[in-house]
């Protein structure tokens, strides 16, 4: 038996213990049944504001039916790479669908919207030789990032130096990515940002952002994973911005939100997604979305096309939930998207918070450090479809009664991670 340094030297334990002292880590609670408006955790049930699958997809009957039929035809699984023994027919009529959706040449699905991030990170910035002829190497691309970009594409990037061929530019700043990229003197770079960012529901400016790319002879990749099938049609908000969407290099969407499932994608010219497929890695590597998934995606992105309504009557309602939580005094983000964040600020306030309502049989999830800076904690809510009225009106009523307990300390509490960004 060795000393307790030595039992203890990777850290892992006295990590633990302090995480868990500060309100960091607690234990996991089981979830019984599906995730939808309503949830069980450990036998108690919850009204749930902490899923992202808010149009209720996997509680409709019929989207049900459809997946077990794809299960009977296509199985549960692919049963090996695409390089191996080809596309699923799932995977391909899914990739032809969101081509023709963005306007783009080729797509490329992937099993999760991170591992498409993680995919381009790897791909654009790839040195790789099938030969002495047949090679690539782009080592000297130079990628730029708003600094609010998601965790999966900084820790993509963490191969690269910061400063030199990893560099950010102020969220949402338009005049410092330019700054940024003017400084750069034309070497090959790549802007990265996102269409809709999901702790404070902003909106990049998206089309101000490309023609800066296009000015300076960058390549662009827009992260839409929260705004896909959500934003882009002239009779919803923020389509001035959304209208600008297709001039991107790469669209990256995801399928966990608005579709509901699992899954992500690149959309791009054919020469790079064709380059992709073995250079990202996150493709050939690894397993694809499952074939009832990718079935079931495209049948579910087909119907978002076809009846607006449907994301329309969802729009309308989050406007009217965000009325009802500034009625009560709340501070909200700033931007009226359907990502409503409640700000609190000190973090142990937030931890109070989050027990208070799961006390009232309300399910939320708090962003606090590591998520966001410390001490600018907030609540991050998404409404979902089937929230009724009441429900709506008791939590509402409930956030705000909750929101005026006294922090126990509203000093800076050091911060126990490093920062993802």
């Amino acid at each position: 038996m060795g000393t307790v340094a030595q039992l203890d030297r990777w850290g892992f334990k006295r990590f633990v213990e302090s995480s868990v002292t500060e309100g960091f880590l607690r234990e996991p609670v089981i979830m019984q049944g599906m995730s939808g408006p309503r949830i069980v955790r450990n036998g108690k049930p919850y009204i749930n504001f902490s899923g992202i699958n808010y149009l209720g997809w996997q509680q409709d009957e019929s989207i049900l039916d459809a997946f077990c039929e794809s299960i009977r035809r296509y199985g549960l699984s692919t049963g090996g790479s695409r390089a191996t023994q080809g596309i699923c027919e799932p995977h391909w009529r899914l990739e032809q669908l969101l081509s023709a959706h963005h306007g783009k040449e080729k797509t490329l699905s992937f099993a999760s919207g991170m591992l498409a991030n993680i995919g381009f990170i790897n791909a654009i910035t790839a040195k790789f030789n099938f030969s002495s002829r047949t090679g690539i190497d782009n080592r000297d691309a130079v990628l730029i990032f708003d600094r609010d970009c998601h965790w999966s594409l900084w820790k993509a990037a963490a191969h690269l130096k910061y400063g030199e061929s990893l560099l950010s530019f102020k969220h949402n700043d338009v005049a410092d990515l330019q700054r940024v990229l003017h400084s750069l003197q034309g070497r090959k770079a790549v802007v990265v940002f996102e269409s809709i960012y999901s702790s404070d529901g902003s909106v990049a400016p998206i089309g101000a952002i490309l023609d800066v790319c296009a000015n300076q002879g960058a390549l662009s990749f827009i992260d839409d994973a929260n705004g896909f099938m959500v934003y882009g049609t002239p009779e919803r908000p923020f389509y001035e911005e959304f209208q600008h969407l297709p001039r991107a290099d790469f669209i990256m969407v995801s399928l966990s939100k608005s579709v509901g499932l699992e899954g992500g994608a690149i959309s791009a010219k054919a020469e790079y997604i064709d380059a992709f497929e073995v250079l990202s890695g996150t493709s050939i590597f690894t397993a694809a979305i499952q074939p009832p998934t990718a079935e079931v995606a495209a049948a579910l992105v087909k119907r978002l096309q076809e009846e607006p309504g449907i994301m329309n009557a969802y729009l309308a309602r989050c406007q009217d939930f965000r009325q009802r939580l500034l009625r009560a005094g709340l501070e909200l983000n700033e931007t009226p998207s359907y990502i409503t964040s409640v700000l609190i600020g000190s973090d142990s306030k937030a931890e109070q918070v989050r027990e208070e309502l799961e006390k009232e049989g309300f399910c939320v999830p708090i962003f606090r450090y590591p998520a966001v800076k410390p001490n600018q904690a907030l609540i991050r809510l998404i409404l979902h479809r089937q929230h009724t009225d009441a429900e709506i009106e008791r939590f509402a009523q409930c956030l705000e009664n909750t929101l005026g307990i006294p922090a126990e300390s509203d000093l800076i509490e050091k911060p126990v991670l490093v920062a993802a960004k």
